[in-house]
């Protein structure tokens, strides 16, 4: 597997870094949090661009009503908070508000997953993306690596309608480069393969490229594709993969129920007769700990990534 960068940096840090850079070309963006601005890492807008950032305070709700009203007075705007708190405590506000009526508003919610670590199952969000995708026209994306969180937030930016971004809070090595594409409703394949394919989002994606790596040393050659795109997802190039290995499986730092597996699922639905096994957490909510030991008691590392996909294809 090849790390391309041996500096690890969180995805939420490259979205911090990505604002300062966008502030300065768009004089017409705005940025709000709720009072997480440090955490977020938003506070290095909030500093550059005082005046085009809004601390709306413990009120999430609110900040999407704000949020909202601003992006019609054609303001293009990203709201900031932790992944616990949106859209679940704003869903009404999101689903009636924003959603419903198509405002030009970016949700980038960090502290995604269990990854989240030693703040525990309170601030483990686990649900997500679930309630996120259900929303009718919200569009959902979770980019793998710092690299590729750039790129996310540069085209979210410059598409107009809502989006919902997740990213974390732990480092993680980077797996891309500055050419590798990012495209809305595009999957990439990472490692091409025959026997069998990985799909994965987020923090998940480098997990099941190790994966692929111990596979391989046991002549199991896996396909390795990164599904930052989870709404809309890249149906043609899911069913092309199953198509070629006939077993898939999906990996995600979020429940099993209603996340990339479930999508994934969607896709295939009476369209081809393949294997389809979800690997993420099991309708159970996390527990305080380090990312790594998190990852090896959910299922999520490397390793038991690798001894799932041995016992589901014998």
């Amino acid at each position: 597997m090849e790390i391309l960068n041996e500096l690890k940096k969180s995805t939420r840090q490259a979205y911090g870094e990505v604002l300062l850079e966008l502030g300065k070309e768009k004089d017409n963006l705005f940025v709000m949090d709720a009072d997480l601005s440090v955490s977020t890492k938003t506070c290095y807008f909030a500093k550059s661009f005082p005046k085009r950032f809004y601390n709306a305070g413990i009120a999430e709700q609110n900040m999407i009503g704000i949020a909202s009203g601003l992006s019609k007075t054609g303001k293009t705007v990203i709201v900031s908070t932790l992944a616990v708190f949106t859209p679940g405590r704003v869903f009404d506000q999101v689903r009636n508000t924003l959603v419903h009526s198509n405002c030009d508003v970016k949700i980038v919610a960090t502290h995604g997953g269990i990854s989240v670590g030693k703040d525990g199952s309170s601030h483990q969000s686990i649900e997500d993306i679930a309630l996120a995708r259900v929303i009718p026209g919200m569009r959902v994306i979770v980019p793998c690596d710092a690299v590729e969180t750039k790129k996310v937030i540069k085209k979210v930016v410059d598409t107009k309608g809502p989006f919902y971004v997740r990213l974390g809070r732990a480092d993680v090595p980077v797996i891309t480069s500055e050419e590798t594409e990012f495209e809305i409703g595009k999957g990439y394949v990472l490692k091409e393969g025959k026997d069998v394919t990985l799909i994965g989002c987020g923090m998940t994606v480098f997990e099941i490229l190790g994966a692929a790596d111990i596979l391989a040393s046991e002549n199991i050659d896996a396909e390795v594709i990164n599904m930052s795109s989870i709404k809309p997802i890249d149906g043609d190039l899911i069913i092309e993969s199953a198509n070629k290995t006939k077993k898939i499986f999906t990996c995600e730092e979020h429940s099993i129920i209603g996340g990339l597996g479930s999508a994934v699922l969607e896709t295939l639905e009476e369209k081809i007769d393949v294997f389809v096994k979800r690997i993420g957490i099991q309708d159970c909510f996390g527990e305080s700990g380090l990312p790594e030991e998190l990852f090896e008691k959910y299922g999520l590392s490397a390793t038991k990534i690798t001894e799932k996909v041995k016992k589901y294809i014998g």
